[in-house]
């Protein structure tokens, strides 16, 4: 046997048990949709924060219940559609692929996701009942990454980095909380658009 014929084989093998043991058909254009609607998202929550001429790095003292409420119920409505988005397009890739969607991969990946997502969702239920809203952009952007991270190893390793910088953008933004939506902008909005595009050119999905 020829040794191009046995890297072309071992090349198969590792391709059919990345396929069996990791979720690849994450959709690229589902993190450009996910970046734009965070922006929206930011966009709202910067109305209503500084709609009574508040000025931007002061928002801890101008976040209340009342307002604090408003975005939290904003958060989840984008990130519910960001959700839906997100199965869609990995659905649709998955049949393009000629893959079932709910595999071992997705299971994993899915698991792994779960525990520092609930986790994080807790921890936020806990300041939201303390009044602490100027720190629920660092903890979902801290959790958050620490999710990513800890999925990659069920998909493409590429999510891992944008879980250091999520990571890493969020402790920033606990050290200025003032500048919250800032920061929620530039990691689930910005990063995610750049994320997105770049894992769509990279592997055409």
């Amino acid at each position: 046997m020829k040794e191009t014929d046995i890297y072309s084989e071992l090349n198969s093998i590792r391709s059919i048990m990345e396929r069996s043991t990791k979720f690849i058909s994450l959709s690229g254009l589902s993190g450009v949709l996910a970046g734009i609607y965070a922006l929206t998202g930011a966009f709202i929550g910067y109305n209503i924060i500084y709609k009574d001429g508040n000025e931007l790095g002061g928002s801890q003292l101008y976040i209340d219940a009342s307002n604090g409420y408003k975005i939290v119920l904003t958060a989840i409505i984008i990130l519910a559609v960001s959700i839906l988005t997100g199965f869609i397009l990995s659905i649709n890739q998955s049949k393009k692929l000629g893959q079932n969607f709910w595999n071992a991969g997705s299971r994993r990946l899915f698991g792994s996701l779960a525990i520092p997502l609930v986790v994080g969702g807790l921890f936020l239920l806990i300041l939201m009942y303390n009044g602490d809203f100027q720190y629920i952009a660092p903890t979902c952007l801290i959790f958050y990454g620490l999710a990513l991270v800890s999925g990659s190893q069920f998909t493409y390793s590429d999510v891992k980095y944008l879980g250091f910088l999520e990571i890493i953008l969020g402790f920033i933004c606990a050290i200025f909380p003032g500048y919250g939506i800032i920061f929620w902008a530039i990691g689930f909005g910005v990063l995610h658009i750049l994320y997105g595009t770049i894992m769509h050119l990279k592997y055409k999905q």
